[in-house]
Formats: structure tokens, sequence, C-alpha cells
């Protein structure tokens, strides 16, 4: 029996092709994204995650903790411990919502403003270093489909 069903197993595993299915394929592109990411912003010290929160902060000016989760599609425990690094390095500050009490607004630092406008250029570098092994119109099309996937 156990003959049976490792001929079957290596059938099966010979039939599926890991290198044309979509998540190994992702993974694989955000692993090199992360890696020119790294490359390109490791001396401010920033993860990805912590940079779209600082972006969106100084894109909103000011956001709730809940609002910033969800406009970096991060989950609450994700978005909780982002914005805790992100103030614990006093890159952002928090206020009290003048509408709600039990809720805090955060708003970029004058520290968090510097250090964005420093990284915004080279994030743009690190998107194209991304995308170079595409041309132009394969960059377009990378990236629609890509937000259809969003």
């Amino acid at each position: 029996m156990a003959v049976k069903t490792a001929a079957k197993t290596t059938r099966v595993v010979a039939e599926y092709n890991l290198e044309g299915q979509v998540g190994h394929l992702l993974r694989r592109a955000n692993q090199r994204h992360a890696a020119i990411f790294f490359e390109g912003l490791n001396h401010h010290q920033l993860t990805p995650t912590q940079f779209a929160a600082l972006v969106k902060i100084g894109d909103e000016g000011e956001v709730s903790q809940n609002r910033l989760g969800r406009l970096t599609a991060m989950d609450p425990a994700t978005i909780l411990g982002v914005v805790k690094r992100l103030q614990e390095r006093d890159l952002i500050d928090a206020k009290p919502d003048p509408t709600d009490g039990r809720r805090s607004l955060w708003h970029l630092s004058e520290v968090g403003h510097r250090l964005l406008l420093q990284a915004i250029p080279r994030a743009v570098d690190i998107t194209r270093d991304t995308l170079t092994p595409l041309n132009p119109t394969e960059q377009v099309a990378f990236l629609k489909l890509l937000r259809k996937l969003a």
C-alpha cells in the first residue's frame, strides 16, 4: 500500500509545477523587492510596514490607529506593533481626538518629517530597481494587475 501511495505522490508532485504557481512567484518577487528595500533604506532602519505607516500618516496629516491599519492593510495587532516602534523612535506623536476622547490621532513628529523627506526619494528608486527587469509597458501592466489582485 505504501509503495502505491508513494508512486501516486511522486506522479502528482511531478505534474505540479511549483515554479508556475502564483503564490510561489509572488513570494519570490516579494523576497527580491524586500532585499532591494532593505538595501536602499537600511540606514533609516525602517521595515516596509513601518515605512508604509509613515507615508500614510504623512499623507493623512492625522490618523487614528484603526484607520491607519485599514489604510495600510495591516491587522490590529500588526499596526499596534508598528505604531509602538515608530513612537519609540520618536517618528510619530499622538494627541487626543477632539471628537472622541477614547481615541488618539497619530501625526509625524519633526524627526518623522525629516526621515520621510529623506526616505521617499530612495523609495522611488527602490520601486524603479524592483521593476528594472520589466520594460516600461510591462511595468505599467504589472502594476495594474497587482492592483487588481490586491
